[in-house]
């Protein structure tokens, strides 16, 4: 689970019923919730490196999915919430867990076989600017702005930028990075597509995503089963690896999420996406062992800065 699928899921989700509830006190400041969530979500793409070392990327994302799922599951029978009903609105939540879990986790996955925790992380930063984009042509209500192409462009540059496209290219593997890009992209695909699937059902947003996440683990059960073979050990590191990314990264850390979207709302809750790149990147390099060339920091920095400006508004457009 990322920034990206939780937006798009406080998007796709209203409050369970016609009544608000009432204020609830929060066990620990948002900031502290904050920067927990940050770290998690950071060390993710560690923990799928790590995990790559002992199993196959589909088994790790396979792992991942079914581990965060049964978080969520256990959440919604403390809750006693149920899951949605209907078919359609069933089959619109497989299309949205297949481009914001099964796809874009399974990408990664494979992008970290050939490229570094590190640049997978950043190359995640990007999904705003994906989602910036595909808004201007898909959403009619999402207007073009000067803003917004500006973010856009200084995004991208920064991509370009971390990619190190003056000297062609070179020292990134092409098919790692492209991957991880495309990883990116899903989310904001499947973004899109719950905005004009799923807005305004008034399911609540943990049994849209607890549904999600049982739908993501039941297709790559399917392709895990197709595509690769009943490994022949369970190591003991890349399993703590899987086991923490599902539980953590993918369980708890969306009920922390959602925490801090009731609490402070959405725009201050999806600042995380901008810390996140920093913790992957100081992780990769202090617990991994990664190389980090100047380029990659800037880089990264022009990215967050380009998302950042692309999903900002004018003064006069807030008030």
């Amino acid at each position: 689970m990322t920034t990206a699928q939780a937006a798009a899921t406080d998007t796709a989700t209203g409050p369970a019923t016609g009544t608000a509830r009432p204020p609830r006190r929060a066990f620990l400041d948002w900031r502290v919730r904050f920067a927990a969530l940050s770290v998690v979500w950071g060390f993710s793409f560690l923990l799928i490196k790590v995990g790559t070392d002992g199993f196959a990327p589909l088994q790790v994302t396979l792992g991942r999915m079914a581990f965060g799922s049964a978080v969520l599951v256990a959440a919604l029978a403390i809750r006693r919430e149920r899951l949605p009903r209907g078919a359609r609105t069933w089959g619109h939540i497989a299309v949205a867990a297949f481009f914001i879990n099964a796809l874009p986790f399974s990408l990664f996955a494979y992008a970290e076989l050939h490229i570094s925790s590190s640049l997978a992380g950043i190359c995640n930063a990007t999904s705003p600017l994906w989602a910036m984009l595909l808004a201007l042509v898909a959403l009619r209500e999402d207007r073009p702005t000067r803003r917004r192409v500006a973010g856009l462009g200084l995004g991208f540059a920064g991509v370009l930028t971390v990619l190190g496209a003056w000297r062609g290219f070179t020292g990134q593997d092409p098919l790692g990075t492209v991957l991880a890009l495309l990883a990116a992209a899903c989310y904001a695909v499947g973004w899109i597509y719950v905005r004009r699937t799923l807005a305004g059902l008034g399911h609540s947003h943990l049994s849209v995503a607890g549904t999600q996440l049982l739908l993501g683990t039941a297709q790559l059960a399917v392709a895990t089963a197709l595509f690769t073979s009943v490994p022949t050990a369970l190591p003991a590191g890349p399993l703590l690896a899987v086991v923490t990314l599902g539980v953590l990264g993918t369980g708890l850390a969306v009920l922390v999420q959602h925490g801090l979207v009731a609490d402070v709302g959405p725009t201050t809750a999806h600042t995380v996406t901008y810390v996140i790149p920093v913790i992957a990147t100081a992780a990769g390099v202090a617990l991994l062992g990664e190389e980090l060339t100047w380029n990659t920091p800037v880089g990264a920095a022009v990215v967050l800065a380009g998302a950042a400006l692309s999903r900002s508004r004018p003064r006069e457009e807030r008030r």
